[in-house]
């Protein structure tokens, strides 16, 4: 199971962040009608200086005396600078990947991004910080009487004062920045997720409930918010629970209930796991067990479905919430019922069995029933009419089918999509090609984790990139223990003490969830088996030297090559070409 982290999972420390520092000066207030006059642009990364980056600009037009005045860029001043179009790539390069700084941000930014709207130069979307927002969040009114950089400046002790030239200005809103970094470290913002957070429209209330993540360990494993009762509101899980837990009390955090959990929490339990894939099981377990409120993912494992056949005298397909021991045979499990009924569906008009919900007693005769459409039409052999021995016989090819043998269902329906797209039926052929798709995927993830469940005691790891081994005991398709093996360390004793220390959990007391996680981790690349009980294999012919060819299909209708019909309009082809129905082999 490959898990990638989000960037608020990781957070980029401010001393590691790379900024430069802009200030414009114009001959307005709008880039609608105002013009670039001169650039200054300080580089700054852990407190030093990596560059600078000064120009007058020739704005092309006539700077107004009062703008001459206060910034003392004259007429005579720019008419030998160079113009906008020649120093723009330049300073973009300068830029790179930086945040971007200003004092006002919105005027200096919309004056960049209109230069490069007008000069067709891409503007490269920089994170930005504002300097102003940032000291109305960080400084008190009784600190200073209002944000102006002249007056943060003089607060922040500023080697240069501002001039209204560029460069000076941007050498002093470097000092600002600087001394109200210093100021927000004390209130916990040490990473640049943080101070994005603290500049935006984040409540006090949320800001102030930042300690509750203060303490928790930095490693994998779950946390679990809980309310003044101590019941669970949410449970989740993070390579670094500490830095996850920070971003619910940030700007990072979009959905509203989450808002609403994070005002209602009064603390967070934290449990340290050895693996991600610990982590994940264990958070599955808390939710089934503790069911929290605001866990919408699930927190509901009946949501998924299963296929069953019937047990009496004339079987039919059944989608049912959880497979049941008395029953022969499932086939699952679906994401929900829809997409179960639909293979149910599929699995009847293959195999003619009948879909009627009707009780049909052992005795009927062809006296019994009158039929129904579906037997007058030749899709059901009709056991109502006593026909026993006929519909046994597709009953136990549908059997078949779902114990591990696709081959009928494939050759059935490839024959049909080849039939339908023969006629440029394409939307109908898309549709049964879908159908195809998901009863192969059914299969095969029914059969792997079939397989998985039957396994007494499997054991596995997987190195970890630090040098060390990832160890897991899986015990009938469930986690039973885990453990990690430091750099250097000889692994096979940690997996003794792993086998030792194993749960010993009845084979019935497996969430599907969680063996999926399992199935998936089993299958990443540098996973190694141990030991096993028993054979980890499945149905060779379930459909899984299937899924890549359905795939590699489904990409190249997608990648069609646009048709030009008789009115010579263009348009892509829907379903599949005849082409790609026999690619898919039935052998």
């Amino acid at each position: 199971m490959h898990v990638q982290l989000a960037t608020d999972d990781l957070g980029t420390a401010l001393s590691e962040v790379t900024f430069v520092v802009l200030d414009l000066e114009t001959t307005g207030g709008s880039p609608k009608q105002a013009a670039i006059t001169e650039i200054g642009a300080v580089k700054v990364r852990g407190g030093q200086v990596l560059g600078e980056f000064a120009t007058l600009i020739n704005p092309e037009t006539s700077i107004p005396p009062f703008i001459a005045a206060l910034t003392g860029i004259t007429d005579a001043l720019v008419a030998g600078a160079p113009t906008l179009a020649g120093v723009l790539p330049s300073l973009m390069e300068f830029i790179g990947d930086s945040v971007l700084v200003a004092h006002n941000a919105p005027f200096d930014v919309g004056f960049l991004m209109a230069a490069c709207k007008s000069h067709s130069v891409q503007w490269p979307k920089p994170k930005v910080v504002d300097t102003v927002r940032l000291a109305r969040v960080a400084l008190h009114r009784d600190e200073v009487p209002n944000c102006k950089l002249a007056t943060l400046a003089a607060f922040m002790h500023s080697p240069v004062t501002p001039n209204h030239r560029a460069l000076d200005d941007a050498r002093a809103t470097v000092a600002v920045l600087h001394g109200l970094l210093e100021r927000v470290a004390n209130l916990g913002v040490s990473t640049y997720e943080d101070l994005r957070a603290f500049t935006s429209r984040v409540t006090p209330e949320q800001r102030a409930k930042r300690q509750l993540a203060h303490g928790l360990p930095t490693g994998p494993g779950v946390y679990i918010f809980r309310d003044a009762q101590g019941s669970a509101l949410y449970v989740g899980t993070s390579k670094n629970i500490q830095a996850r837990v920070r971003t619910y009390f940030t700007a990072a955090e979009t959905r509203r209930r989450m808002g609403e959990m994070v005002a209602i929490a009064t603390h967070v339990d934290a449990i340290a796991c050895a693996s991600v894939l610990e982590a994940r099981v264990r958070e599955l377990r808390l939710i089934a067990s503790e069911q929290p409120r605001y866990n919408v993912r699930s927190k509901r494992p009946a949501s998924q479905s299963w296929i069953t056949l019937t047990c009496e005298k004339a079987p039919r397909l059944s989608v049912v919430r959880a497979p049941k021991k008395a029953e022969h045979i499932s086939f699952g499990p679906f994401s929900g019922r829809l997409a179960a009924q639909e293979a149910a569906d599929t699995l009847s008009w293959v195999y003619n069995l009948r879909t009627c919900s009707s009780r049909i007693s052992a005795k009927a005769t062809s006296e019994s029933s009158g039929g129904c459409a579906r037997l007058d039409l030749g899709r059901c052999p009709g056991p109502c009419r006593g026909e026993f021995d006929r519909y046994q016989s597709v009953v136990d090819q549908a059997t078949a089918a779902m114990l591990g043998d696709l081959r009928q269902i494939v050759s059935t329906i490839t024959a049909h999509l080849a039939q339908l797209s023969s006629h440029d039926r394409y939307e109908e052929a898309a549709m049964w090609r879908d159908r195809l798709s998901q009863l192969i995927s059914a299969s095969v993830r029914s059969h792997r984790l079939s397989s998985l469940r039957s396994i007494a005691e499997l054991v596995a790891g997987v190195p970890t990139e630090s040098g060390g081994w990832e160890i897991h005991v899986i015990r009938n398709g469930r986690l039973a223990a885990a453990s990690l093996a430091p750099p250097g360390a000889d692994p096979l004793p940690i997996v003794q003490s792993a086998i030792a220390m194993a749960d010993l959990a009845p084979a019935d007391d497996v969430l599907t969830e969680e063996s999926v996680a399992i199935a998936d981790w089993l299958d990443q690349p540098g996973v190694r088996l141990v030991r096993a009980s028993a054979s980890l294999a499945m149905p060779t012919n379930c459909g899984g030297h299937l899924i890549d060819q359905l795939n590699s299909a489904r990409k190249a209708a997608q990648a069609a090559v646009l048709q030009v019909d008789a009115d010579g309009r263009t348009h892509r082809p829907i379903g599949p070409s005849h082409a790609m129905v026999t690619r898919i082999r039935t052998d």
